[in-house]
């Protein structure tokens, strides 16, 4: 049997130059007469260390990176197809601290399997939770996922059995089941790494999930800034259907699920659920007014289940191991596992799984490595753009809903961009007020006006002028903007800006407040 040497093939590895790192051992291997299966599988989420190549030995896979092309030679002849001793190895890869420290649930597979091997997938428990689904029936998965305290992963928070209850209850003679992979949030990639890296566990979640409320059609809606997620995706949806895993009585069930992929255009406002139905729909994507509730009256008028992906992904590993095993994780009213991604100024970015609960110094510091830079950290954003700034003081905050929400901040999506002190808090809360008014959909005074007059506001204190007044105006502004706006892109834009100001207002011209241990 050949040896079997991993290159990774998901876009963050590609950008660093994997495809080229992987012709270059394919002519090297040739070159030697050595026979080896060159597998391009995905990235792991260690993004500092990609292009990250992997020999398969029989003491584990060990690891090298970053491996540029001009690396390759010497790897070979250091003896590469044996995890042979090089300046690049990183040792076994399961002992790597960063992934040592995970507790992977979602993210199990990804970097272990080639994404579109089924054989692979179901070698590592794939489609065990479907198996499940189908003994149980509709009704006893919903509760599964009810017990499990799984919520939405996309930023709200909702619970998702709530969500599947109320959407089964429903009547109608047709449901949908969509996934939200308009994974906007900057410093966020978790639904990207899903997709390239193990796509078959989001169809299966969302096979799980029409089962589970009676739909019989799903619909992936994907971002357009990831061609590459849409390619894996749909060979993915291709290789299930033939196998008989999606269409007519799937797997061999009485059910009938079937889904296709749909890429946005690239407007932020569509991850908000009812503007991305609108999309889908082939509308302008601008927020509804609420009620109805998707639930209720959703795609196309019908009742649907909109989750986010790593919600729908997490759905397998709830049905084949149970929803207690799975709401044993974390804490408090957050239950289970988060993928959290870190990003920005920080020596070790990637894709971070562990319980809820673990405290965001502890993520930055211990996980994180600190800044990339060396400088010392001054602030994390949580949440994207629309997230809060933290500073250091409050780096004892637990990653939890409930912990978040009690500092005015978010944990939305998962991303944590952090950054060092020579970032201008004043200029970051300007960025958030022109993201709005940028991304805006129009609908609403309160994000369309409120956000461009911020920017003018931020301008006018930026500059001195009238820098007192001009701060009232901008938090009464703030104030109007969280409370009257239609949907969380203009509610939740005050929250950077008035965590800046709050906790950096010397960077706008107002005398600091007194340090926190005097507070």
């Amino acid at each position: 049997m050949s040896v079997r040497i991993f290159v990774p093939n998901d876009a963050t590895a590609i950008a660093c130059g994997a495809d080229k790192v992987a012709r270059a051992i394919e002519a090297g291997l040739a070159a030697r007469g050595i026979v080896a299966n060159i597998v391009r599988n995905g990235s792991r989420g260690l993004f500092w260390l990609e292009p990250l190549v992997e020999v398969e030995t029989p003491k584990g896979r060990v690891g090298y990176g970053p491996v540029k092309p001009s690396d390759v030679e010497s790897l070979l002849t250091a003896g590469l197809v044996h995890g042979a001793d090089h300046p690049l190895s990183v040792g076994l890869v399961e002992e790597i601290p960063f992934l040592k420290k995970q507790t992977r649930l979602t993210f199990a597979r990804c970097g272990i399997i080639d994404p579109l091997s089924l054989e692979e997938y179901k070698a590592h428990g794939g489609y065990k939770g479907l198996a499940k689904a189908i003994e149980i029936g509709p009704s006893a998965t919903v509760e599964q996922v009810f017990e499990s305290g799984l919520r939405g992963r996309g930023g709200a928070g909702f619970p998702t059995g709530i969500k599947w209850r109320t959407v089964a209850a429903a009547p109608a003679d047709q449901r949908y089941i969509v996934c939200n992979a308009d994974e906007g949030d900057s410093g966020t990639f978790a639904d990207r790494l899903i997709m390239e890296a193990d796509p078959f566990c989001l169809i299966e979640g969302m096979t799980i999930a029409g089962l589970a409320v009676g739909a019989t059609k799903g619909f992936v809606y994907c971002r357009s800034e990831y061609p590459l997620s849409l390619q894996v995706m749909e060979k993915a949806i291709a290789i299930a259907r033939t196998a008989g895993l999606l269409g007519k009585n799937v797997a061999g069930s009485q059910y009938d699920f079937d889904l296709e992929m749909r890429m946005g255009a690239g407007a932020y406002v569509c991850g908000e659920e009812t503007a991305l139905l609108d999309s889908l729909e082939g509308k302008r994507g601008v927020v509804r007014a609420k009620p109805p509730l998707p639930a209720h009256k959703g795609l196309f008028g019908k009742p649907t289940v909109i989750n986010n992906l790593i919600s729908l992904a997490t759905v397998p590993v709830i049905l084949e191991k149970g929803g207690a095993f799975y709401r044993d994780f974390g804490m408090g009213r957050s239950r289970g596992t988060m993928p959290i991604q870190l990003a920005g100024n920080i020596k070790f970015g990637g894709i971070f799984e562990t319980a809820f609960g673990i405290p965001l110094g502890e993520l930055v510091y211990d996980i994180g490595g600190g800044t990339a830079s060396g400088r010392p950290v001054r602030a994390v954003q949580a949440g994207g753009p629309l997230g809060a700034y933290l500073p250091v003081h409050q780096f004892d905050t637990p990653f939890d809903y409930e912990a978040f929400a009690a500092k005015d901040a978010l944990i939305g999506h998962g991303g944590i961009v952090v950054f060092d002190d020579t970032v201008d808090m004043a200029h970051m809360a300007r960025f958030a007020m022109e993201f709005c008014s940028h991304e805006s959909c129009g609908k609403c005074t309160p994000c369309r006006i409120g956000s461009t007059r911020g920017v003018e506001t931020l301008d006018k204190i930026i500059a001195g002028n009238r820098r007192e007044a001009n701060l009232a105006v901008l938090t009464d502004l703030c104030q109007t903007m969280k409370l009257g706006s239609l949907c969380a892109l203009g509610g939740f834009t005050p929250y950077p800006v008035l965590s800046a100001l709050t906790h950096f207002p010397e960077d706008f011209g107002a005398t600091p407040k007194l340090p926190a241990a005097a507070e």
